[in-house]
């Protein structure tokens, strides 16, 4: 039951305001902790070791969430996600002042470790809970894209804000704000929004309600959507885990340093949604053409990063690689959720999770190891090559290729 009687369309804001505002604390918190991740131990792995324990337990639990999902409801799964990163966070936030060397650094991974497992939840059952808040079904390309744009401005104004706290605070006092920020959306959806819960559609337990049942139904675009993300995640996602050490090395040691590198990652982030969504049913029509392009700019960035003649020409590579992935993800979400039944969109979420973040998080170990055998400008030279030659295939073979959404049975 909610408290006021809020238009749909209201509602509809409201999640996305709060959804940018959890955002927006839970990057100032990545930024304080990969700060002082960096400055505690300045070894790449660590810092690639904390991104692979955000994103790579939707390996592993990304399935089960869409199952549940689509089982038991998105709201439920929803609301109980969130408690469980609130717990998360405030636990990371409570390393810092009870701990110190290498117990500190542990507590901070397993935080973060804690975070990936109820993220994976969250973000599962957060497409479909978008679902049921639109009017017309027709509507859900545009306000799922919206959403990342939201997203995005929260990764802009977070990571300023963390460094700020950072240098002025400390960073207890980020990570405490990346833990009360949950409190907003648990109150928004348990108090103020009421979506269309009849219109949702829940599997049964059994055989056909397995995440294996959902590839295997999706149909074959829809398969080669999330085989090309996670191809071109492996390659080129690894920015996240190592922008620490990219940051120290094009701008400086100081955290408002990392917090303007990753503001500009974020405005290109915002940059890469907005063309998103104005473009949102002709991108999805052509899935491999739109997928191709944004892993293209991407690649094509990063080959500038490994060139790097001075910080604006680094910064506006940033940009790009910000704008780029953004679109990569956002499309194949987008792409995954409008082309299935609504049945199985939970399921559908969860497998665009382990494409992009299960992806991700492998590239950044990856990465980390080229780091040091190499160089950082090398690492950008090669991921960034390969990546520019696998969007180029995948634009040539199949960029003609229409989706044709499946229907509810």
């Amino acid at each position: 039951m909610t408290l006021f009687n809020l238009r749909r369309e209201q509602q509809r804001s409201l999640f996305l305001v709060v959804s940018g505002v959890s955002t927006a604390g839970s990057f100032a918190g990545i930024t304080a902790k990969g700060w002082i991740l960096l400055h505690g131990s300045a070894d790449p792995f660590v810092l690639a070791l904390n991104f692979a324990a955000l994103s790579l337990p939707s390996l592993v639990f990304s399935g089960p969430a869409g199952v549940r999902t689509d089982q038991i409801g998105c709201e439920r799964v929803l609301v109980q996600a969130q408690w469980s990163l609130l717990a998360a966070a405030a636990l990371g936030a409570l390393a810092i002042p009870l701990l110190q060397g290498t117990a500190q650094v542990l507590l901070l991974l397993g935080s973060t470790l804690l975070v990936g497992i109820a993220g994976a939840f969250e973000l599962t059952a957060r497409n479909k809970y978008c679902s049921l808040l639109v009017d017309d079904p027709q509507d859900l390309a545009g306000y799922l894209a919206s959403f990342s744009v939201v997203f995005n401005v929260g990764k802009l104004v977070g990571p300023p804000v963390g460094g700020l706290l950072v240098a002025l605070a400390g960073p207890a006092w980020a990570l405490g704000i990346d833990a009360a920020s949950y409190l907003l959306p648990i109150a928004s959806v348990m108090l103020l929004l009421s979506p269309y819960r009849d219109a949702e559609q829940r599997s049964n337990p059994g055989q056909s309600a397995t995440l294996m049942d959902a590839w295997n139904q999706c149909g074959s675009t829809l398969q080669g959507v999330l085989q090309l993300t996670a191809v071109l995640c492996v390659v080129n996602f690894f920015h996240p885990g190592l922008a620490p050490l990219i940051a120290d090395q094009v701008l400086g040691p100081d955290p408002r340093d990392l917090g303007l590198f990753t503001s500009v990652l974020a405005a290109g982030s915002i940059t890469g949604g907005i063309v998103l969504q104005r473009n949102s049913a002709r991108f999805s029509q052509r899935p491999f053409l739109s997928l191709g392009w944004f892993g293209l700019v991407t690649a094509v960035a990063q080959l500038g990063m490994a060139r790097s003649p001075g910080v604006a020409f680094s910064l506006l590579m940033t940009f790009l690689i910000g704008a780029g992935t953004a679109g990569l993800l956002s499309s194949c979400n987008l792409i995954c959720q409008i082309g299935s039944p609504q049945v199985m969109r939970g399921r559908m979420a969860g497998l665009s999770q382990i494409a992009f973040l299960g992806g991700g998080g492998l590239s950044g170990l990856v990465a980390a190891m080229l780091v040091v055998a190499t160089s950082l400008s090398t690492t950008f030279a090669l991921t960034g090559g390969i990546g520019a030659v696998l969007a180029l295939l995948w634009i040539r073979r199949r960029g003609r290729e229409r989706l044709e959404p499946l229907r509810s049975a």
